[in-house]
């Protein structure tokens, strides 16, 4: 009996490991909005139930998650290396879907209670970009339907977004306005569908 017991829980464990790790690449196309939450229906159901929570729409939410992670669960920063060959750690501690920072991540936990969230988790990941973004909206009074400047206040922090730091920063002006029009395409795609 011993024996079958742990054979059984070793399936299970293997079963749970081999689910969890699909997640983690992303969905095959990620122009299409449908396809996206068609692929996988739980990524709407996160989305959702953070627009309820937040305010902030869907198509906003999954702009932001593509050009952070490219809906990949597990997205890290690049390694750093010293003469081109020795791998000096990541270039940041961002990571996961919404690629929070270890120390924002804290905050979000300490601030929601959420203490088991994890960055690699689609539920956490899209509160958490909720939560962001109405403190985007509390500290700079920006729009939770504006896509470019909460992109610029989520990349740049909201001191950095007071400073207008990303005015010396044209990569991420052209970014943000990329997540502008990934919105509101992911917007019609969705309405068209029937899914917003």
């Amino acid at each position: 009996m011993n024996i079958l017991f742990r054979v059984a829980a070793l399936a299970l464990l293997l079963a749970a490991c081999g689910g969890a790790r699909q997640d983690f690449s992303a969905p095959r196309n990620l122009d299409d909005a449908c396809a996206i939450v068609a692929e996988r229906p739980h990524y709407l159901r996160a989305l959702r139930a953070s627009e309820r929570r937040w305010g902030v729409p869907v198509p906003i939410q999954m702009a932001i998650i593509h050009y952070e992670s490219r809906f990949i669960g597990d997205a890290r920063t690049p390694l750093r290396y010293t003469l081109g060959v020795i791998p000096m750690g990541r270039q940041s501690s961002a990571f996961g879907y919404s690629q929070a920072l270890d120390r924002t991540w804290e905050e979000y936990q300490e601030a929601t209670g959420n203490r088991r969230a994890r960055r690699e988790n689609i539920a956490d990941a899209t509160d958490f970009i909720g939560w962001y973004s109405t403190l985007s909206q509390r500290r700079n009074g920006i729009s939770l339907n504006d896509p470019r400047n909460l992109y610029l206040a989520y990349h740049e922090g909201h001191a950095g977004f007071n400073r207008q730091s990303y005015n010396a920063k044209p990569w991420l002006l052209g970014v943000a306005s990329r997540v502008e029009s990934r919105a509101i395409m992911y917007d019609a795609q969705l309405r068209a569908c029937r899914r917003r």
